[in-house]
C-alpha cells in the first residue's frame, strides 16, 4: 500500500494522478489529508482517504498504518512550526513501522545556502536517526513558483524580483510529481538520494522575455534590492514568513544557489523535463 500525504495539495494531487495513470490500483493508494472533506473527488476515484493533520500527531499513526511506502510531502508555514510538524510525521512513521519513507526535500539540502533548507536538513537528520528505509527526493524549484504570478506581471509590464542575473534550473511541478510516483513504484530504492532539477536553467530576465514573446506585450525584468522586493510582497498580502523565504530565495539565486543542473529528474522520467516556454504558455492560457 502507498500512502501519499498532503494529497489535496497541488503536489500531492499530481502524485495521486501519476500513480493512477501508471496503472496502480486505486485500492492500493491512500490519500492522507488534513481535511478529508476536501478529498471527495479523490475518494470518488476509489482511493481511500484518511485524516493526517501534521498539527494533530494523534491522526498520523492511524493514517500511516499498513504503508509499504509513505510519501512525506513537506509542509508550509513558519520554520519552527514546520520543524515540529515534520518531527511528528517522522515519529509517527517510525511508530507505524512504514516499509519505506520517501521525503520531498530541497535541492542540495546538505549544503544549500537557502534559509528554507534548514527545515529540510533537520528533517533529513530525523529520518536518518529513525532507522527507517528512506529515499530523499531533493526537489529543485518548481517553474510555477515564478509563473504563478506571471499574468499580473504581464499586465504591469514587469517581472520583479531580487535574483539579479542568477539562474534557476527549474521544472514543472508535474515533472517532480511524476518522478515521485516512479520512485514509489520502483524496487530497490532505499538509501537513494535524488538531486532533482530541470535540464536547463534560466534567469528572470529570460522569463520576462519569454512572456513578452508569447503575449506580444512589453515585459521587462526589474531587479530590486531585497528590502524593496519584500515591501512589494508584503503589500500584496503575503505573510511575513513567506516574504522572508521568497526574498532570501531570490538573493541566494543571485549567488547561484539554484543554477545547478543534474540528470536525475529527466533520468527518472525517461524524457526531457518540461521547458520554461511550455509552463509559461500553460500559465498564460490559464
Amino acid at each position: 500500500m502507498i500512502v501519499v500525504t498532503a494529497a489535496t495539495g497541488q503536489f500531492g494531487r499530481l502524485v495521486i494522478d501519476a500513480l493512477l495513470d501508471r496503472g496502480t490500483p486505486a485500492s492500493e493508494i491512500v490519500a492522507a489529508v488534513r481535511t478529508p472533506a476536501k478529498a471527495a473527488d479523490i475518494a470518488a476515484r476509489g482511493v481511500e482517504v484518511r485524516e493526517a493533520d501534521y498539527t494533530k500527531p494523534e491522526t498520523l499513526v492511524p493514517a500511516f498504518t499498513g504503508a509499504d511506502k509513505l510519501l512525506f510531502v513537506s509542509s508550509n508555514g513558519p520554520e519552527a512550526d514546520r520543524i515540529a510538524q515534520h518531527a511528528a510525521v517522522v515519529a509517527a512513521a517510525t511508530e507505524a513501522r512504514v516499509g519505506q519513507l520517501l521525503y520531498t526535500s530541497i535541492y542540495s539540502a546538505s549544503d544549500s545556502p537557502l534559509g528554507l533548507s534548514r527545515v529540510h536538513r533537520d528533517t533529513e537528520a530525523r529520518i536518518a536517526a529513525s532507522g527507517l528505509p528512506s529515499v530523499l527526493l531533493r526537489n529543485g524549484w518548481y517553474t510555477e513558483n515564478y509563473t504563478g504570478s506571471l499574468a499580473g506581471a504581464v499586465e504591469r509590464g514587469a517581472v520583479v524580483g531580487s535574483a539579479g542575473e542568477g539562474r534557476i534550473a527549474s521544472a514543472a511541478r508535474a515533472d517532480f510529481a511524476e518522478a515521485a510516483a516512479i520512485v514509489l513504484l520502483a524496487d530497490d530504492q532505499a538509501g537513494k538520494v535524488y538531486e532533482l532539477t530541470g535540464d536547463t536553467n534560466w534567469s528572470l530576465a529570460e522569463l520576462a522575455a519569454e512572456a513578452a514573446r508569447q503575449t506580444g506585450k512589453e515585459v521587462a525584468y526589474a531587479n530590486l534590492p531585497g528590502e524593496k522586493y519584500g515591501e512589494i510582497l508584503t503589500g500584496v498580502g503575503l505573510p511575513a514568513f513567506l516574504v522572508e523565504l521568497l526574498v532570501d530565495a531570490d538573493l541566494r539565486v543571485s549567488e547561484g544557489a539554484l543554477a545547478g543542473v543534474t540528470g536525475d529528474l529527466s533520468g527518472l522520467l525517461g524524457r526531457p523535463t518540461t521547458p520554461l516556454a511550455d509552463t509559461v504558455a500553460a500559465t498564460l492560457k490559464g
